[in-house]
């Protein structure tokens, strides 16, 4: 295996495992998971939201510390997180748009 393959397979690795986190969290909410637990919609949601979050966070450590192979991992986790971070502005204006829009 070559030093580029363990590169892409790192980042890879490093995307899969924030993504199969947060969509982990998105099936959990849809199937009310942890409702034995007491949990609602907004333990998912500041779940998901520490889940991003946090990726970006570890990813951008991972990045700056961690020998080569380790640092392409780093991005794919920066990545994930980012688009995790995306996808909640992206429901926060939504929702806020559906609210300001709401005719009673």
């Amino acid at each position: 295996m070559t030093e580029i393959d363990r590169g892409r397979l790192a980042a890879l690795a490093g995307f899969a495992t924030t993504a199969v986190l947060l969509v982990l969290t998105v099936v959990a909410f849809l199937n009310d998971a942890m409702d034995s637990f007491g949990w609602q919609g907004g333990e998912y949601a500041y779940s998901f939201i520490w889940i991003a979050l946090g990726s970006a966070v570890a990813g951008l450590v991972v990045k700056v510390a961690a020998p080569a192979p380790w640092r392409s991992a780093g991005t794919g986790m920066v990545l994930a997180g980012t688009v995790g971070v995306v996808v909640v502005i992206t429901l926060v204006i939504v929702f806020m748009w559906a609210l300001s829009n709401l005719s009673v």
